[in-house]
């Protein structure tokens, strides 16, 4: 395992964070399986030092979780692993107590949600399911995952506390979180149902962070591998940072770290990019 320096690099050296700085960053990254991933990530947390990260899509078991590696980079780590599939995790470079293991009623649909209080916030990380395509049994199985997630926060959370849900929400809210909306509406991340229930968070009491801060823009955090679509900028807005009206004032910054979806050092990225927020510290 390569350990990286901790002078950031590359073309987007304007996130890279003081060192003394009175803000606290949140992100939130989907991996693409921790294994594969775990000398990039430690290069990205060297770069951009966050404070508090949501990992989605791990593909390892807690047991197989290298809590040792982020220990020496300076973070400590809460999971809920699944051996091959999904699996979320937070990192912390302080203290963090776990809430909530699993969303209540959804065991069966995998390791998917993970929720800690940290830094004077509770934050989760949450790995929504694909659906796959819109006649598979996962996308009605997707649906009520959904109405589950907000059933808890009814039950469980209040809008006016400090909360941030971040992860990998698998749907594009908008027709300007998709590359093409002719082509792509009304398929699965585009259908009104998913996007109903993005909604529903929404009313709950819940602020798409990038979308409030950046109304007008088109960027995405997903790119398939595939036919060159990162370099035709042919992706998908899916990972959010959600987060509660108390929160919103403090909010000085909301940036998809697209350079860290490009190779760094003959390592391959994640397809997906972090997504980060700076919070000013009360």
């Amino acid at each position: 395992m390569r350990v990286f320096s901790k002078n950031p690099m590359g073309p987007d050296d304007t996130l890279a964070r003081p060192e003394e700085s009175r803000f606290l960053r949140v992100a939130t990254w989907n991996v693409n399986g921790l294994r594969a991933r775990l000398d990039f990530v430690l290069h990205w947390l060297a770069a951009r030092r966050p404070d508090v990260v949501g990992l989605q899509e791990l593909k390892l078991t807690d047991e197989q979780f290298p809590h040792d590696v982020f220990e020496q980079a300076g973070y400590r780590a809460v999971t809920h692993g699944q051996k091959s599939w999904n699996g979320v995790a937070i990192l912390a470079r302080g203290p963090l107590r776990v809430v909530q293991r699993g969303l209540p009623g959804q065991e069966g649909f995998g390791a998917r949600l993970l929720l800690a209080e940290v830094d004077g916030l509770s934050f989760a990380s949450l790995y929504c399911p694909n659906g796959k395509t819109l006649e598979h049994a996962d996308y009605a199985r997707k649906l009520d995952w959904y109405d589950s997630l907000s059933e808890y926060l009814r039950s469980s959370h209040d809008p006016r506390q400090p909360l941030v849900l971040g992860g990998d929400f698998n749907v594009c809210p908008s027709e300007l979180d998709t590359w093409n909306e002719p082509d792509l509406g009304g398929g699965i991340f585009h259908t009104e149902a998913e996007r109903g229930r993005v909604r529903s968070l929404l009313d709950w009491g819940l602020t798409d962070i990038f979308r409030q801060r950046r109304p007008e823009a088109r960027e995405f955090s997903w790119w398939d591998y595939r036919g060159g679509a990162f370099h035709k900028r042919q992706g998908l807005r899916i990972d959010f940072l959600l987060a509660t009206r108390p929160l919103l004032e403090r909010v000085t910054r909301v940036e998809i770290d697209r350079d860290y979806r490009k190779k760094k050092n003959g390592l391959t990225a994640s397809d997906h990019a972090p997504v980060m927020a700076d919070l000013e510290t009360k």
